[in-house]
């Protein structure tokens, strides 16, 4: 049975395991929701070496800049990619291009670390570090899926529709994210940089529209910058415009996001409702539905999808 070593299991990284344990692999992995401690260097050095792959979707220490997992495992790492025994895997994210001023970048696109321009030089530091041992990096704009999209925005009355007209980000779906990956693990995918994002870069505005569409009820007013009050971080969000191409991923991997644009994806959120298993969906649609924050049932959630008008 292959093995899947991970550093850090969050929201992304367990959909990836999910996906891979259904292919018959085993996984182990480091984070709250693992079955090993960062910390305990004896063992996850012993699954290290027993292992087929490692993927790390661990960010850089906010306080240090400083990679968590090449720091402790750096060495342990490159000696077993260099003799050919485990495949090397790493979430990175888009944000290592800077911003663009709304145009498209790919993956030979100078990222900050190369240009020493931008506010997330970590992130860009650790995505070079990744490269520089082999890995396959994957570079991921704004993620979104059950329980982490814009209806849990909705339903906090934190949705915003912010006026600049021009601010375009891009997107995708964590189980688009999944899939990506997976094709890389089980392809044997050359070493190198990936974008994964949907095919349709659009505003945050019209992802907050589609989704009162879908829900019925009116989007939020525009105003300003100032207006918003967005934290620091969301700030920085708002300040950096860009599109990613997705035609590497797409011609390398032979991958095809299931959701090729956010109206997709939005689609299958609320779709959701109807399937028992999905709890995080379910558990949001029924607070949502009985704090009467939406003009729709249950029962018509349905209907409301299929008749949104585009």
């Amino acid at each position: 049975m292959p093995k899947l070593f991970i550093f850090g299991l969050g929201y992304s990284a367990g959909r990836i395991a999910r996906e891979v344990q259904s292919l018959g692999w085993e996984v182990v992995a480091t984070g709250s929701k693992g079955n090993l401690s960062f910390d305990d260097r004896d063992a996850v050095v012993a699954e290290l070496a027993s292992a087929d792959a490692v993927l790390s979707s661990v960010p850089p220490d906010r306080s240090s800049g400083e990679d968590p997992v090449l720091a402790a495992y750096f060495e342990e790492i490159l000696h077993l990619e260099v003799a050919g025994k485990i495949g090397v895997f790493y979430l990175s994210s888009t944000g290592v291009y800077g911003d663009r001023e709304g145009a498209w970048v790919d993956e030979a696109t100078p990222t900050i670390a190369q240009t020493g321009k931008g506010r997330r030089n970590a992130r860009a530091e650790a995505d070079r570090g990744w490269l520089d041992i082999g890995a396959r990096v994957f570079r991921l704009p704004g993620i979104y899926g059950p329980g982490r999209s814009i209806f849990e925005r909705i339903e906090e009355g934190k949705a915003k529709r912010i006026d600049l007209p021009d601010q375009v980000f891009s997107r995708v779906h964590v189980d688009d994210i999944a899939s990506g990956v997976v094709a890389a693990l089980t392809g044997n995918a050359p070493r190198g940089a990936y974008n994964l994002g949907d095919d349709l870069p659009a505003s945050q505005n019209r992802v907050v529209e589609e989704a009162c569409a879908l829900l019925g009820i009116d989007p939020p007013s525009l105003i300003s910058l100032e207006e918003a009050d967005l934290s620091p971080m969301a700030r920085g969000f708002y300040a950096e415009n860009r599109r990613v191409a997705n035609l590497k991923a797409k011609r390398v991997l032979r991958w095809q996001p299931r959701y090729p644009t956010y109206r997709e994806g939005l689609r299958s959120l609320l779709e959701c409702l109807s399937e028992p298993d999905c709890c995080t969906c379910t558990a949001f649609w029924r607070r949502a539905l009985s704090a009467s924050i939406m003009p729709i049932t249950a029962s018509a959630i349905p209907l409301a999808v299929n008749n949104v008008q585009r």
